[in-house]
Parts: structure tokens; sequence; C-alpha cells
């Protein structure tokens, strides 16, 4: 993207961040005592991503101190795609099942966000800003909690962590890895069999996709804005142009793809493959410490920079247990909760709160976590690319299975 047009593109952001913190300094804060009367006994069926059991034994502990705090239970859902739920919240509001419907929260941003907000699935008022945490964050700071994929949140989803796409690779074998989309075709051709992406519609593989996207066409600025507006095919033909090349190059040449990314890191700890992709920037020193992968991998963005985003939780127009879905969202925007999935040892996740809203003891702890020794610093961080338009999401999507679907 050119410098011009991210500049004018992170000045809407702002413009909309701006607007979300004067909605949450106006609105009127949760009445906590009255949330927790209406929740006792109540049970949040929290609808979330099941494919990695670290992110799985968090949401267990949280589900642990809603029934110890609140005489809440947590059930969680494990998803393989978050798609399925939004297809199954749509099919509900369509047979009329106004209430007690069969999610309470949802794990959930870009696309599936968009979608929900368009088809009217989300509770119709500004809920996550009267959240007693949501005073520790700042939209001014972090603009991405206001706007997911380019869409105005609202308040209508809680954030709950940060994600940058990140390459991890391991020493042992790889010198000089890769730092752009240029010279990972080049490493890929050079070595045959050594290099894979998860299989969209996961969302790693089509955040591959993007990413690729983003570095190789000329005309970046359409990304930003609903596909409709753009001319898809000559936007996407440098994408497709370079797949076209590397895909006989790929792991089982091409024919057959991880179906998400633990399976790609899998892929990497068996010596299969060199590389691995994920959001978490903490995975791997997490992996490492549970003996997972090996020590020797390492990680490192594209000097360009990797797109960034925040993920966020939901809470469908029907739910039947709305208060206790909010009282979990708050406690997992909590600085406890924050600090202990920021923990490489535990999930490594990026905090959403400000550094400077909390107390000083909170600050201390946060500084002192471990960085694990495969994590990247703030400052190897920095360059970070936004999301582009979910609506760019399932185009890409289609366009991929047309061209490589056989390999399913």
């Amino acid at each position: 993207m050119s410098r011009k047009h991210l500049t004018a593109f992170k000045h809407l952001v702002t413009a909309v961040a701006m607007m979300g913190f004067a909605l949450s300094s106006a609105a009127a804060m949760t009445d906590i005592a009255a949330l927790e009367e209406e929740a006792k006994g109540q049970t949040v069926y929290f609808n979330a991503w099941g494919g990695d059991e670290k992110i799985n034994a968090y949401i267990s502990w949280a589900g642990q101190q809603m029934k110890e705090r609140y005489d809440v239970s947590v059930d969680h859902v494990k998803l393989t795609d978050t798609a399925a739920a939004v297809s199954r919240i749509l099919a509900e509001k369509t047979a009329g099942r106004a209430d007690d419907g069969s999610v309470d929260l949802l794990w959930v941003n870009g696309e599936n966000f968009a979608a929900m907000k368009r088809a009217g699935l989300l509770q119709d008022h500004d809920w996550v800003t009267s959240l007693p945490n949501w005073a520790l964050t700042d939209a001014t700071e972090l603009p991405a909690i206001a706007l997911d994929f380019a869409v105005p949140t609202d308040g209508r989803e809680s954030p709950w962590g940060r994600a940058q796409l990140v390459f991890f690779y391991d020493s042992a074998y790889v010198q000089t890895p890769p730092h752009d989309a240029a010279s990972l075709k080049d490493y890929i051709l050079s070595h045959p069999g050594r290099f894979t992406y998860p299989q969209p519609p996961d969302f790693m593989g089509l955040s591959f996709l993007k990413q690729i996207l983003t570095e190789v066409t000329a005309m970046p600025e359409a990304l930003y804005q609903p596909v409709e507006e753009a001319d898809f095919e000559a936007v996407t033909a440098p994408l497709w142009a370079y797949l076209d090349e590397v895909t006989p190059a790929l792991w089982r040449r091409g024919t057959a793809y991880p179906q998400n990314y633990p399976a790609q890191r899998q892929l990497v700890a068996d010596g299969e493959v060199d590389i691995y992709i994920a959001f978490n920037p903490a995975d791997a020193s997490s992996a490492i410490a549970q003996g997972d992968l090996p020590d020797t991998v390492r990680s490192y963005i594209h000097r360009s920079g990797t797109i960034a985003n925040v993920h966020f939780l939901a809470i469908p127009f029907n739910s039947g247990s709305s208060a206790g879905a909010k009282l979990l969202a708050n406690l997992l925007l909590s600085p406890e909760a924050q600090l202990r999935k920021a923990d490489p040892a535990i999930w490594g996740d990026p905090s959403v709160l400000s550094q400077a809203r909390l107390t000083a003891d909170m600050q201390a702890q946060f500084a002192g976590l471990p960085k694990g020794v495969a994590t990247l610093g703030p400052a190897d961080l920095a360059k970070t690319l936004p999301e582009p338009h979910p609506s760019w999401v399932p185009r890409l999507e289609q366009a991929w299975l047309a061209r490589y679907g056989a390999a399913q």
C-alpha cells in the first residue's frame, strides 16, 4: 500500500475510533450488581474456535472463574468454523426463534461480524461501552477496537485480544528467512515441498492470501472499500499469478493443505515444512514451552508489515443468557484475565487494555511477563497493515476454491 493511501486510511480509522471513544465516555456504566443477580444460575453457551488446546484451557479457566464468582456456568461450544455458528443464528431468526437461542456469546471478527450486523443478528444496542472494564481500553490508542475490518463496531462486540500475522521458522534449517512476498516465492521455488499454508476457508489460509495480495497488487487502496466497488479480477490478478507459479512447489505439490495453523505448526515440528504462520506473535514461544516445537524456532514479519487486527466477543440478538454473557465478556476484559491470556506459557495473546489506564502494580506485572525465545518485541512488530474490507473474504475464498479446490 502506498504511504498516501495508508495515511488516508489511518485517518479514517482514527476518526471512527474517536467517535467510539466519545460514545464510551457518555455511556452509563452497567449496574454490575443487578447484572450479577440476573445472571445467577444461567448457562452461557460460548461458541469459540476449539482448534488449540491452550486456548481451550484458557476458556476452561474463565468458566471456572464465572462459576465460582457468579454461579454462572460456561459451556464452550468448540467451533471449527465461526461461519457455521453465524448460519445457525440466522436460521433461528428465520424460524422466528426470538429468544433462548443456541448461542449466547460468540468469538467473532471480520466478515462474520459484518454478516451478523447486516442481518440483524446482534443485540440491537451498544452494550460493550457500558461494561465496567471497557474504561480500561482506549479507542484513540487502539483504533481497531472501534473499527473491525473497516466496519464500525458500534459497541456491539467486546474486544478481548489482539492479533498480527507472524511467520515462524526453524533456524536449524533456515538461515535467512524470506521477508517479503517476492523472496518467499523465491524460497518456495528453490525449496520444493518445504512450504504450505492452511486451506481456505480456514481463517489463517485466507489471511495468507490477503497478506500476499496486499503486497503484490497494483491497487491496494481498493482492498479497503467494498469489493463490489472494485474490479476484482484486476485487483487480484497478481495474486493468482503468484499462486499459479508456487503451487506446484508447495508441500505435496499443492494437492493437499493443512486444515488449520496448528496442523501447519505440527508440520514444522515434524520437520516436513520450514515455515508456518499464526496470528499470535507468541505462538511459537508457547509451543516451545509446552514441548510442542524445538527451541530453534524463531519468528519474523515482512518488511512492509503484516496484517493485524483485534478479535471480539458478540452477543446474538436471541441470547437466553445475555446477562451471563455480558459478565463473561467483562471478566475476559479484566486486567487479571488479560494478563493471564498474555502470558506465553498460557496463551500469549496480546492485551487490548491501555497500559496507561491500569494500576502501577498491574503495569509492572504486564511488563514482567516473559517474552519467550521466539517472540518478537514491540519494535519488531511495529509495522502493521490494516485488514481489507470484509466483503473481500468470500470473493477470495470462492476464487481460490475455483482455482485450487481440487486439492480438497
